[in-house]
Formats: structure tokens, C-alpha cells, sequence
């Protein structure tokens, strides 16, 4: 269950087109623990910006600006602004919570004979991967910056795992996902 989301478009008039008797103001986001995104109808008079950190949790009293999840919905369904804002939504939901990130990078193991689940990550290949798993054997990473100055073939690894969270929130046919749940 998302308690808090990035909202990643509002629209204060609703969906464009349709009929002005239904119109309600909507907006999207992304969860922060399981990478879901949702329509979501806002309060009456909520001030709702791109960006902004909501709570969607199960407790009433403190959703402030969000009255209720409208559904769940896909890459697909969001407008273009959505998907745009996206990536910078990711980005930032890695940068608020890096342990959780590093533990992936001390923690992920094989998933097959041949294939490591590090080389999942895009632009991470066989070297890097190598390098990660031989420097994680001297000791855990701390930090993003940590395990940047022992394994100096992965320069951002912060922005690989944001990168493989944008791919499989937008690739709906992946074949193994890792952050988003489905």
C-alpha cells in the first residue's frame, strides 16, 4: 500500500474534452515504495503542484490534500506531461531514499547460471557488475558515494536505478520486474 506519491501532473479542469458537467479536477502520481501510479481526485480548494509529496494512506485524518485513489492506472493512460515529469519524479523518490537503493547493490544475486540481477540495470553490464560484486565482497556499501569511489566504472548508480524503474513502470511487457510491484 502507497502512503505517500509525487504528483506528476494535475489538472485543476479535468481531462480536456468530454462533457463540462462531469469535469472534475484530477491529478496523477507515483507511489514511492512500489513505483504504482494513479489517478487521484483532489480535495475541493487542495493547492496542488507538480512535484509535490502527498499522503494517499489509509488514514483520513492525514490526507490534507487528496480525497480518494480514482484507480490505478498504466504508462499509457497518463497525459504527456505525466510521463515527462516522470523520470524527475523517480529521480527525486531515489535521491530521498538512498539506503534503500544501495541495499540492491548489496544484496542482489544471481538469477540464472548466466545472468546477475545487477545487469538488469541499464547501461550496467558484465565488467561493472563484476567490479560491484568483487568490491561488495570487501564490505557493504554505505552510500551512493561509497560505492561510486570503490567501483569507479559506475559513475551514477543512483541514476541506473532510476532509470530501471522508469522502464518497467513504462514497459508494460518486461520480463522481470524489480522496484515496480504489479
Amino acid at each position: 500500500m502507497e502512503e505517500y506519491v509525487r504528483i506528476i501532473d494535475y489538472l485543476p479542469q479535468g481531462m480536456p474534452g468530454g462533457s463540462f458537467s462531469r469535469k472534475e479536477p484530477i491529478c496523477y502520481a507515483v507511489g514511492e515504495e512500489e513505483f504504482k501510479v494513479f489517478e487521484l481526485t483532489p480535495k475541493a480548494g487542495a493547492k496542488i503542484s507538480m512535484g509535490d509529496r502527498v499522503y494517499v494512506g489509509e488514514n483520513r485524518n492525514l490526507r490534507t490534500q487528496i480525497d480518494h485513489i480514482k484507480k490505478r492506472v498504466g504508462y499509457k493512460d497518463l497525459t504527456s506531461t505525466a510521463q515527462s515529469e516522470l523520470e524527475y519524479a523517480i529521480n527525486e523518490i531515489v535521491a530521498a531514499h538512498p539506503q534503500r537503493f544501495v541495499r540492491f547493490y548489496n544484496e542482489a544475486g544471481p538469477i540464472s547460471m548466466r545472468k546477475h540481477l545487477l545487469e538488469e540495470l541499464p547501461g550496467l553490464g558484465k565488467k561493472s557488475m563484476e567490479a560491484i560484486i568483487k568490491e561488495r565482497e570487501k564490505g557493504n556499501f554505505k552510500d551512493f558515494q561509497d560505492l561510486t569511489a570503490r567501483v569507479s566504472l559506475v559513475k551514477n548508480p543512483d541514476k541506473l536505478i532510476a532509470s530501471r524503474i522508469v522502464q518497467e513502470i513504462s514497459d508494460s511487457d518486461m520480463k522481470r520486474y524489480i522496484f515496480v510491484s504489479k
